[in-house]
């Protein structure tokens, strides 16, 4: 395998969303640190900190550049960082010494590489929410179309009581229309440039500081972030948070299935599913399986993340390096949870017969629970359940029907049919209606 599955052209396949993976090349940060050194210039030059004419040749030059990657790796080894290759060869490409002398003036390194990052986490956030919304329309139609399709739902393995697949699919969405809510929340506040120079003070800017701030935010499409942030990284952290929860809560969804796919269950297909290299009736819940492996792999990334709030003085070069080596995984682990996870909820098939194969259990406990309530209309609660716990044991002994045992001992007590399946109609027809609701994304 390669350093990074993200990038094996074996595994690419299985662990890459090739949209994402496009935003995440050293051509594309690149670029778009290019796009930010031309937008400072255009906005320097319109306030008369640079000439204009040298802002205008230096905005084109910034349209048009193109630098080969490998040309700044032994500066970025030496330097730590690559805005002083960057510039270098962009002020070659520019050609001009009398313009290109503008180039970069007052920013520093991280100053254009955190404004290119949150540029290109502006549309890898579009991304995601496209792919998040498809994910949960395709969670609304399961709970729609099956809100009353009968399953046993289970607690720590075991049979607990009736439930509705629709009701199981708006459990794995609901949280999830949640998340879509915080990701609203946290662009303006997270997505924003950063503009302050070598020490976080804007010296070298001079009272034009803010102004110019502001300026290069609107030209991007960015948020203004109002102060430094070269030592504040909460933001990359919420972002980070953000995306390994996403990875989570699909895991979550992923994990469900591969149980519901088991054998002995199969209440569950995905396709064709994936094929053994010996076995062949095997149909692997394959897709299940990477949303489970990529969660914790995300949330180990978010750690690092984290463990980076607290750099040393105004710029700390360890923290940040750390931000490299872990955000950039983050998002393709997160992206990729996403988008897989919104493919199998369009692909998965509920199979009835075998989801309701729990409820026809000849021993009937999967009722207990109402069973015991059902009593308590007769006596208190605390005794009711002692005696259904007590025909539970003598059914598993005897191999009697549960409601035959209640019948004998507590004529006339029975359950109403309406109300088996409790509120999981309800949940699932609501879930669908709330996604339905949902105003057009981004």
């Amino acid at each position: 395998m390669s350093g990074s599955a993200f990038d094996s052209a074996i595994y690419r396949g299985l662990f890459t969303h090739p949209d994402l993976a496009r935003l995440f090349t050293d051509s594309a940060e690149i670029r778009a640190m290019l796009l930010v050194e031309g937008a400072l210039a255009q906005v320097q030059g319109r306030l008369g900190l640079i000439p204009e004419t040298a802002a205008a040749a230096i905005h084109r030059a910034a349209m048009e550049a193109s630098i080969d990657p490998a040309a700044l790796t032994a500066e970025t080894g030496r330097n730590g960082v690559p805005i002083p290759a960057l510039v270098a060869a962009f002020r070659a490409e520019i050609g001009a010494p009398e313009h290109a002398q503008f180039l970069h003036w007052g920013a520093t390194s991280q100053d254009i590489v955190d404004t290119a990052l949150m540029l290109r986490m502006r549309r890898a956030l579009e991304i995601m929410e496209t792919d998040c919304r498809r994910l949960l329309k395709g969670l609304a139609a399961l709970a729609r179309d099956h809100a009353e399709t009968p399953m046993a739902a289970r607690t720590y393995g075991q049979y607990a009581a009736p439930s509705t697949f629709g009701a199981v699919a708006a459990g794995w969405g609901a949280p999830l229309l949640r998340h879509l809510d915080r990701l609203a929340e946290l662009r303006p506040r997270v997505l924003c440039v950063s503009l302050s120079g070598a020490a976080g003070t804007g010296s070298a800017f001079g009272p034009d500081a803010p102004a110019i701030r502001a300026g290069l935010a609107e030209a991007l499409g960015l948020s203004d972030s109002g102060a430094s942030w070269h030592a504040a990284r909460d933001r990359i952290v919420e972002l980070g948070g953000w995306m390994a929860a996403a990875a989570g809560l699909t895991a979550k969804m992923g994990r469900d299935m591969e149980r519901l796919c088991q054998s002995g269950i199969g209440g569950l297909r995905l396709g064709a599913g994936g094929g053994s290299s010996t076995m062949p009736q095997k149909q692997n819940p394959v897709g299940p399986s990477v949303l489970m492996a990529l969660a914790p792999y995300a949330a180990a990334q978010a750690q690092v993340l984290t463990a980076a709030l607290s750099p040393a003085e105004q710029r700390d070069g360890g923290a940040w390096f750390a931000e490299w080596l872990s955000f950039s995984p983050l998002v393709l682990a997160a992206g990729r949870a996403l988008a897989l996870a919104a493919e199998l909820s369009e692909i998965a098939e509920p199979v009835p017969e075998a989801l309701a194969a729990a409820l026809d259990d000849p021993l009937g406990l999967i009722d207990a629970e109402a069973w015991s309530f059902a009593l308590a209309e007769r006596m208190p609660r605390q005794e009711a359940q002692g005696a259904v716990k007590d025909l539970c044991r003598e059914a598993q002994a005897t191999g009697a029907n549960l409601s035959d045992l209640v019948a004998r001992d507590h004529p006339g007590v029975a359950l109403s049919p309406a109300n088996r399946f409790g509120q999981a109609p309800a949940d699932a027809r609501a879930f669908a209606e709330a996604v339905d609701a949902l105003p057009a994304g981004r």
